[in-house]
């Protein structure tokens, strides 16, 4: 990541869409999540009978199809809403488990296609499905955070002039073998998951993917094509203090976040909404709070998380997230955090279980993962979504 920060251009999101348990479009999953309507729900995909919960938000398109990955059909319901593309663009795709259904197939003597398991599997089947000849493709695995990364890792790249165009897409579903993974951890909620939410207890697994096109503010004149949101600054940190546990004292997210205002070059007061990782677990939501508080003192702008709708998807919850805070910031309205009704302390008067209208032009987005990465991006609002 470039450390100067006097001569960055300008990144343009000029083309971004979601598909996710809440609905297979942008506008389709933004109404859901203003409806304050949860698409957390019964899992019949797979047996949950012998696992912490039996909850989880799934895309009722997914169905099994022959020897290739559920990843396919939902990159699928992803590409068809991507518009043109420059061919000269580099792809960078995120997930943290791509097609690992395959992996379940093959250990259970099922016929499946073992090159899905990879994460590199989403650059092959974009590009196909993107026609893009020039096999420049980058792949993030940074856990929970790795869209987020991808976001900051093209932003860097164009605002330092060693590319002009990139598409960003993340992807990951809901699997047998990662939900009994995360209920080994003991981090599932029995119930619908409650961001900062006094009585939460756990998270809930999403599924779903996004896309973002990011230019160069000349390049995208050049196409005749309008900012729909501006990549205005982005930071990365590592706290490096647990393999899967936060630092308490969210010292990796302040650094990521600080680094993101330096780089987008406004102050703290800037910040019209905080769109946080909010995963419903005990850990996780104090660091957040205790990192947002320590960054904006008493002046911490409102704060919602869309995990409550849609899920936790993994890799691909940064992408979403971005793409929902563009249109929350276009809308200047931050939606409901889905779940929420006693506040945890620290979280009063900062989250709500209703949609708040905002004033401003930057909103912050963050995540962090297992292992201890934070990221975080700073989007500037666009002329046009």
């Amino acid at each position: 990541m470039a450390t100067r920060t006097a001569h960055l251009r300008e990144v343009w999101i000029t083309d971004s869409g979601v598909a996710t348990g809440a609905g297979l479009s942008l506008e389709e999953t933004w109404q859901t999540l203003l409806t304050g309507k949860t698409a957390i729900r019964d899992i019949t995909r797979f047996p949950v009978t012998s696992y912490r919960s039996n909850l989880g938000s799934c895309i009722t398109k997914l169905q099994p199809s022959g020897s290739a990955s559920l990843i396919h059909v939902l990159l699928h319901l992803l590409v068809d809403q991507i518009g043109p593309v420059p061919e000269d663009s580099l792809l960078v795709t995120a997930t943290t488990k791509a097609g690992i259904d395959n992996l379940e197939k093959l250990k259970r003597g099922v016929a499946a296609q073992s090159r899905d398991i990879l994460p590199s599997a989403l650059s092959s089947i974009i590009a196909q499905k993107l026609s893009l000849t020039n096999n420049r493709s980058l792949n993030i695995s940074a856990a929970c955070a790795s869209s987020t990364v991808a976001v900051a890792q093209a932003a860097a790249l164009i605002s330092s002039g060693a590319i002009e165009s990139a598409v960003i897409s993340s992807a990951d579903v809901i699997t047998e073998f990662v939900f009994s993974g995360f209920s080994a951890l003991q981090v599932l909620s029995p119930f619908p998951c409650k961001p900062f939410d006094k009585y939460r207890a756990g998270l809930s697994l999403g599924e779903g993917a996004s896309f973002l096109t990011l230019m160069s503010a000349s390049r995208a004149k050049r196409l005749g094509l309008h900012e729909k949101g501006i990549i205005a600054g982005f930071g990365i940190a590592n706290d490096a203090v647990h393999i899967t546990a936060p630092d308490r004292n969210g010292s990796g997210l302040i650094k990521a976040v600080m680094r993101a205002m330096d780089v987008a070059k406004i102050k703290k007061d800037n910040i019209a909404g905080i769109s946080a990782h909010g995963t419903g677990t005990i850990h996780n939501d104090l660091m957040e709070l205790a990192a947002f508080h320590s960054v904006f003192d008493e002046d911490c702008p409102p704060i919602y998380s869309v995990k409550g709708c849609i899920g936790h998807t993994f890799g691909a919850a940064g992408g979403i997230e971005i793409v929902l805070g563009n249109k929350a910031l276009s809308e200047q309205t931050i939606p409901p955090t889905v779940g929420f009704s006693e506040p945890e302390t620290g979280a009063e008067g900062l989250v709500s279980s209703q949609p708040l209208s905002i004033k401003g032009d930057y909103l912050l987005v963050t995540n962090s993962g297992f292992g201890g990465i934070n990221a975080a991006i700073v989007l500037k609002r666009g002329a046009q979504l």
